[in-house]
C-alpha cells in the first residue's frame, strides 16, 4: 500500500535546495525578516491575499502561527516554506503546500508569495521547480492543485512555466482582499511532472 503511506521522514525536516533557494518550514528566528518583507510589500500582496489579522505582523502573531504550522505538519494537513537565497540567506517569499489529502486523493494545493523587492525576477518560478520534487517525492502526492485570479498574469506564468495545465474556473472561489473572487485552477500529476 505505497500509494497511501505518509511521509517516512520527518516532515518537519523537509527543506529542499537548488536553483541558488533553500526552501524550510519558518522558525520564530525568521520574524524580523518576514515581518519587514511583508509589511514592505504589503501594497504589493492585498490584491492577491486575504485580509491579514490586525496582529498579522507581531511578534505573538508569528508565534501563533507557527504554533498552527506545527500542529498542521504533524497532522499532515499542510507544509509551510519560507523561500531563501542562498548567496546571501535573503527571504525572498513562501510557499505552503494546503489541504493535503491522502487515502485515493493524494494531493495537496499550493500558494504562494513573493515579497516585492524579489517579483519578476524568476524566484518563485525557481522555488516551485525546486518544491515539485518533494512533494511527488516524500510527501508521496499524486496531484498538485492552485488556483490564481484570472487578472494576476505572473502566478498564471510561474504555474505554466513549471507545466501545470489549465483545468478551469472556479467562481467566486476564494475571499481575497474582501471580495469573493473567480480563481483559474491549475493541476499538475505526478506522472506529469518533468523534474
Amino acid at each position: 500500500m505505497a500509494l497511501f503511506r505518509l511521509p517516512s521522514s520527518g516532515p518537519a525536516a523537509l527543506a529542499p535546495r537548488g536553483n541558488g533557494l533553500l526552501l524550510r518550514a519558518p522558525q520564530m528566528s525568521d520574524f524580523l525578516q518576514w515581518a519587514h518583507l511583508r509589511e514592505s510589500s504589503r501594497d504589493y500582496l492585498t490584491p492577491w491575499e486575504p485580509i491579514w489579522p490586525s496582529d498579522d505582523l507581531t511578534r505573538s502573531g508569528f508565534r501563533r502561527r507557527l504554533r498552527r504550522y506545527s500542529e498542521d505538519i504533524a497532522a499532515d494537513r499542510s507544509y509551510p516554506f519560507l523561500i531563501f537565497r542562498e548567496l546571501d540567506s535573503a527571504m525572498v517569499g513562501g510557499i505552503t503546500l494546503a489541504n493535503v489529502r491522502r487515502g485515493i486523493v493524494q494531493a495537496g494545493t499550493i500558494g504562494y508569495w513573493v515579497g516585492q523587492p524579489h517579483a519578476h525576477r524568476g524566484y518563485m518560478t525557481a522555488a516551485l521547480r525546486v518544491l515539485l520534487p518533494t512533494l511527488f517525492g516524500e510527501l508521496n502526492l499524486h496531484r498538485v492543485e492552485a488556483a490564481c485570479i484570472p487578472t494576476n498574469s505572473p502566478s498564471i506564468r510561474v504555474l505554466e512555466k513549471c507545466g501545470f495545465s489549465r483545468e478551469g474556473l472556479a467562481r467566486r472561489y476564494l475571499c481575497i482582499n474582501g471580495v469573493w473572487q473567480d480563481h483559474l485552477l491549475f493541476g499538475l500529476l505526478h506522472e506529469d511532472f518533468r523534474g
